[in-house]
């Protein structure tokens, strides 16, 4: 018995010596400063569409507008760590891309005036409910934030956590205008390895505009429900992955139509539509070779007649998210991370110059 008290008091001196982990604030990121969210007044803030307002809409194309796919929180705080503390209304699992990009977290800073990767990571699977660690051992000082939320999953509360007694203020929106960007799984994020890696969220890093993503995984198919929302909204210009979804007769059925209803509403800014990328899983399959040729065959002939009978509409064919190895697919669809930087490296000029054309810069 002696033996034992002695080693439960030498526990306990060990416990009173060891620091204790650091009390943390939480606030709702809604309280800091939401950035790339293209319809601002969802009543769930953190969905991206209202398809309560907006009428139409299949359950598939529900599910996708109310993940938070593009949607991130710019914040600065001189705390050592911050936590994440979220409230799901669903989490997604998956095999295409991480369980971080999934359902969790990507953390950026800015370091010598550009966005350097921070850390990233994902709540528990099974204490979904309890507040996670995503950096942590900072140096104190001053940091401007931006922390991505999850590519696939919902969220009805999202609490940034920071040391009690720290700092944690809004930051001003770092990226400028409105650009909207709606497409497939593509720019949605499919296949990403953390939520930062999409390719309009790498576009708005790298040039400072931003971007405002409504990827909606297979369903983009240039649906009027879509084109009447996306007329609605507040934007300087469109950036449309349009033609990785549909079929030849969707295509060929809904491309003008969706382009007036547009343009009824913002007749004079630029409406920008990109060329789908290659699919490797054509490289041997011969009738995927056969539909995916076809397909862009056909885009190529419709565009060149949109681009000349519509103003202000434009076509990019350059866009590439494949290297000379072929080798930065996921499954043979959906690009890699590495894939998704050269996507976003084949758009980057001509996007820009088109929107400069507009005073977008």
């Amino acid at each position: 018995m002696k033996k034992i008290l002695s080693s439960l008091t030498t526990l306990a001196a060990l416990l009173l010596l060891m620091p204790a982990a650091n009390a943390q604030t939480f606030v709702e990121a809604t309280d800091l400063t939401l950035v790339g969210k293209l319809f601002p007044d969802t009543p769930n803030p953190y969905h991206r569409l209202d398809t309560v307002k907006y009428k139409g809409f299949e359950k598939n194309d529900r599910t996708a507008v109310i993940q938070s796919s593009g949607l991130a929180v710019a914040f600065k705080t001189n705390s050592k760590e911050i936590q994440i503390l979220t409230k799901y209304g669903y989490r997604r699992f998956g095999n295409f891309s991480s369980g971080i990009a999934l359902r969790g977290y990507d953390l950026y800073i800015k370091k010598d005036g550009k966005w350097l990767y921070a850390s990233a990571n994902v709540t528990p699977d099974k204490k979904p409910d309890e507040p996670f660690k995503i950096i942590s051992d900072m140096d104190g000082s001053m940091h401007e934030c931006l922390l991505y939320l999850p590519l696939f999953s919902e969220e009805y509360s999202v609490k940034i956590g920071v040391d009690e007694g720290s700092v944690i203020e809004p930051l001003e929106n770092p990226f400028r205008h409105r650009v909207g960007i709606f497409g497939s799984s593509f720019t949605h994020g499919a296949g990403c390895s953390r939520s930062g890696m999409t390719y309009p969220a790498i576009f708005s890093r790298r040039t400072g505009i931003q971007l405002l993503s409504l990827g909606v995984t297979g369903r983009s198919k240039l649906q009027p429900a879509f084109a009447a929302a996306l007329a609605d909204a507040d934007v300087d210009a469109y950036i449309f992955d349009s033609f990785s979804n549909p079929t030849v007769d969707m295509i060929r059925e809904r491309l003008f139509p969706f382009i007036e209803t547009i343009q009824a509403k913002h007749p004079d800014i630029p409406l920008i539509f990109q060329k789908t990328l290659y699919r490797e899983y054509r490289n041997f399959n011969v009738a995927k070779e056969k539909s995916e040729r076809e397909r862009m065959e056909l885009v190529d002939s419709l565009m060149a007649i949109a681009c000349k009978n519509y103003k202000n509409v434009y076509y990019i064919k350059c866009t590439n998210a494949t290297s000379p190895e072929h080798d930065t697919s996921v499954e043979g669809v959906h690009p890699n991370d590495c894939g998704y930087i050269l996507w976003e490296k084949s758009v980057e000029k001509p996007i820009l110059k088109i929107l400069r054309k507009y005073g977008i810069k």
